[in-house]
């Protein structure tokens, strides 16, 4: 006789299944595969370096033969300093919104699970750096604690905490009053453990998506401090400060502003797409 019990499909595997048959989201996760490996094997690609220079052969357009990425007002291959730039660029949108996430989650969490005047303490607190914009206030960060690669992450990740913290504390306000919470406390589990072991893990599907689309954000914010002559300083080709540095010659040369905003541009185009898959493949209500 044969086996007809069906075997079902834990959440994590319809979901996947779902992200994996989103079309738009797999065209973002191939975009940003190919970004991320580029940047991580650019020594291969262009072992010559971002910091190599000929001057004979400065500001070649794009397309020439020998140069087909062009080259710079010193004669350095913008192919390489746009792959060296991205691993400033990609790293800075990680750590950033690891700091940020963590940070944020950690507060939004307490914020929700004890509610009454703490949590109105923290949200009123929060309530104030919401109303500055994040660009702003991580302009504000920077200025004052200076420029560099870890105070650019410091900057970008302290400005978006308090998205992570509404994002965490909602759903948290909603779970907690759960009966396998009330039997949590009937067991005398402490805090700490209700919290981390059965409030979050039940609240993933939000922060995941936040996290991802958090990425895109840090990105774009990092780069508008270099711009800014804010964030990473040159000689390091981050994004933001190549388009800084070629803000003089868009006129004579635009390839050399077009080039690293495309780059930066579909490195965040490619984060949002997959952030987009993944909120609709973990929402239960879109279930085919």
């Amino acid at each position: 006789m044969k086996d007809k019990a069906i075997k079902r499909r834990s959440m994590l595997q319809e979901s996947m299944i779902r992200l994996f048959r989103n079309k738009t989201a797999m065209m973002g996760l191939l975009i940003f595969a190919i970004i991320v490996l580029s940047c991580l094997f650019a020594n291969f690609i262009c072992p010559e370096g971002y910091d190599a220079q000929d001057i004979v052969n400065k500001r070649i357009p794009f397309g020439t033969k020998g140069h087909f990425w062009g080259t710079d007002e010193l004669g350095r291959s913008m192919l390489a300093r746009i792959l060296y730039g991205g691993r400033y660029s990609i790293l800075i949108g990680i750590v950033s919104t690891i700091i940020s996430a963590v940070l944020g989650i950690v507060i939004g969490a307490v914020s929700g699970y004890y509610g009454g005047t703490i949590d109105n303490l923290i949200m009123r607190f929060l309530d104030i750096f919401n109303a500055i914009p994040s660009i702003l206030l991580a302009i504000a960060i920077s200025t004052t604690m200076g420029t560099g690669l870890f105070n650019a992450m410091l900057s970008v990740g302290v400005a978006a905490i308090p998205r992570f913290a509404r994002t965490v504390r909602g759903p948290i306000l909603a779970v907690k009053e759960q009966e396998y919470v009330e039997a949590a406390h009937s067991i005398d589990a402490s805090t700490v453990r209700i919290i981390f072991c059965h409030v979050l893990p039940n609240v993933l599907s939000p922060i995941i998506v936040e996290i991802t689309m958090g990425i895109g954000n840090a990105v774009l914010i990092a780069a508008s401090l270099s711009f800014l002559g804010l964030g990473v300083q040159p000689p390091v080709p981050e994004w933001g400060s190549l388009i800084s540095e070629a803000r003089q010659f868009i006129r004579q040369s635009p390839y050399l502003v077009a080039m690293p905003g495309i780059a930066l541009g579909a490195l965040v185009l490619s984060i949002n797409l997959l952030g987009d898959g993944l909120r609709d493949a973990l929402d239960p209500r879109l279930k085919n």
